[in-house]
C-alpha cells in the first residue's frame, strides 16, 4: 500500500482535497468553529501519512500544485481592496498604525518566547515569520537559515487559530469597527484569517487582504533587526 501511494504522482493532491471535503462536511453539519475544514484536513492528512508510513518528501512532491498557487491566490486578495479603496484612503493612518503595532507585537512575542523557553537561534528565526503568508514566510526562513518545516507549521497554527477564534476574540474585546477588525485579522492570521474576514464583511476582507501584504513587507524588514537579539 505504501509503495502504491508513493508511486502515484498526485496522491497527495487527492488526499488533501478529499480530507478538505470531509472538513467542509463536518463544518456544514456540526456548525462549530472548531471544525475548521483546513484544520481537519491537516489532522487527517498527517494521520494518513503516519499510518501508512509514507515518505514526507514524496507527499510534498505530490502536492506541489498547491505551493505553485500560493502566490497568485494571495495576489487575488487585492481585488476586494480595490473595491474598498475609499475606506483605505480615508483611514490610511489608522490602518498603517494598526499593522505596524500588530507586526511588532508578533515579533516581540516570539522574542519573549525564546527567552522563556530557551529556543535555539535556528528555531527562533524559523518562528519569526509566523503571522505572515506562507510564500513570504518561507523566504524569510530561508534567508536566515531557519527550519522551513517549522516555519510552515507556525504559519498554519497562526492562520487556523485566527480563522477559528477571531470572531470570539473580537467580541471579547468589543471591537466593532469593520476596518479595525480587518486589520487585526489580516496582521495576525494572514490568508487563512482573511478567508474568515471576507465572510464577516466586505470591508473586513479588504482591510485584512491589505494587512497581509503590508505586514509581510514589514516582517521582512524588521526580521533583520530582531534576528540579532537571540
Amino acid at each position: 500500500m505504501k509503495e502504491f501511494f508513493e508511486s502515484t504522482m498526485f496522491f497527495g493532491t487527492i488526499l488533501t482535497l478529499v480530507t478538505y471535503g470531509i472538513g467542509l462536511l463536518c463544518k456544514k453539519h456540526l456548525k462549530l468553529a472548531i471544525f475548521n475544514p483546513l484544520l481537519i484536513s491537516i489532522i487527517l492528512s498527517v494521520l494518513f501519512v503516519a499510518i501508512f508510513k509514507i515518505d514526507v518528501k514524496k507527499y510534498n512532491e505530490s502536492t506541489e500544485i498547491f505551493t505553485y498557487f500560493l502566490t497568485p491566490s494571495t495576489v487575488c486578495l487585492a481585488i476586494p481592496l480595490y473595491e474598498q479603496f475609499e475606506k483605505l484612503k480615508n483611514n490610511w493612518k489608522a490602518i498603517l498604525g494598526g499593522i505596524i503595532a500588530g507586526t511588532l507585537t508578533s515579533l516581540a512575542l516570539i522574542f519573549v518566547s525564546v527567552l522563556i523557553f530557551k529556543f535555539s537561534h535556528t528555531e527562533y528565526v524559523s518562528m519569526l515569520p509566523k503571522s505572515i503568508t506562507t510564500a513570504i514566510g518561507i523566504a524569510v526562513a530561508n534567508q536566515y537559515a531557519g527550519i522551513v518545516g517549522l516555519t510552515v507549521v507556525m504559519i498554519c497554527i497562526a492562520g487556523v487559530t485566527g480563522n477559528v477564534f477571531c470572531e470570539v476574540i473580537l467580541r471579547i474585546f468589543k471591537i466593532t469597527e469593520p476596518v479595525a477588525k480587518g486589520v487585526a485579522i489580516g496582521t495576525s492570521s494572514h490568508a487563512l484569517g482573511t478567508t474568515k474576514a471576507i465572510q464577516i464583511g466586505d470591508v473586513e476582507g479588504a482591510m485584512s487582504g491589505l494587512s497581509i501584504a503590508v505586514a509581510g513587507l514589514l516582517t521582512v524588514v524588521l526580521a533583520s533587526f530582531f534576528v540579532q537579539f537571540a
